[in-house]
């Protein structure tokens, strides 16, 4: 299996210094070497993954994202990203959620779950919580999962969500605006041969949360499907 290469890291941190068209032009060469290099990693994490979940992703190159940043309407000019970076989406109407992997000098990760839902979203993900409150405190608390991830993560209200008791037994859980795992690695973890072994390892053991978090978004109050 591919393996990531120290030699991504030092591109990446002379990419950081000359952050500009001109230098980028110059070492075109050693972009398309670490890309190729990271789809191959992509490609390899694909078939692992694919091995214990729906996933409608084809292949590795097709599940990166482009080092080119938009700078429309952002303060930070600088036209490409310091990092390289992937996604897994899960296949059908059924199965939502994804999985991210970054790669980053001292600042590598892993993680899935929900960034941004929408109202309508988000407003289901709590129902669900509320509801089944215990059933997910169990999926948080898995050994794998906690082993791996720690703890929930995610943006969250100051009070209750509109229309929720403060006093909920799961309001702990329901301010979240966002439900989000991740797990970092160190740069010698990275280029440890396990690695992807681990990143695989991680991502499996998020699935229960993707899943209870999808019948969430794809089922109504009788557990019927809706999607």
């Amino acid at each position: 299996m591919a393996q990531i290469q120290k030699s991504i890291f030092k591109y990446i941190n002379d990419l950081k210094k000359n952050n500009n068209r001109e230098w980028f032009a110059e070492n075109k060469d050693r972009y398309e070497f670490e890309k190729e290099h990271f789809i191959l990693f992509a490609d390899d994490l694909l078939n692992e993954v694919k091995q214990h979940d729906h996933l409608e992703n084809l292949n590795g190159k097709k599940s990166i994202f482009r080092i080119y940043r938009d700078v429309r309407f952002s303060k930070n000019k600088a036209p490409y990203k310091a990092h390289f970076s992937g996604s897994f989406k899960r296949a059908t109407k059924q199965l939502r959620g994804g999985y991210y992997f970054h790669i980053e000098p001292n600042n590598s990760f892993v993680g899935g779950g929900f960034w941004g839902p929408e109202s309508k979203d988000l407003k289901k993900m709590r129902y669900n919580i509320a509801e089944f409150e215990d059933e997910f405190r169990a999926i948080l608390n898995n050994k794998a999962l906690k082993k791996q991830f720690g703890e929930l993560q995610g943006d969250q209200l100051k009070t209750a969500p509109k229309g929720i008791d403060k006093a909920h037994p799961a309001i702990d859980l329901l301010r979240y605006k966002q439900y989000i795992l991740t797990r970092s690695f160190t740069d010698e973890e990275v280029l440890s041969p396990n690695f992807m072994q681990e990143v695989n390892s991680a991502f499996k053991a998020m699935r229960p949360f993707l899943d209870f978090m999808s019948e969430a978004l794809t089922t109504d109050e009788n557990g019927e499907v809706i999607v």
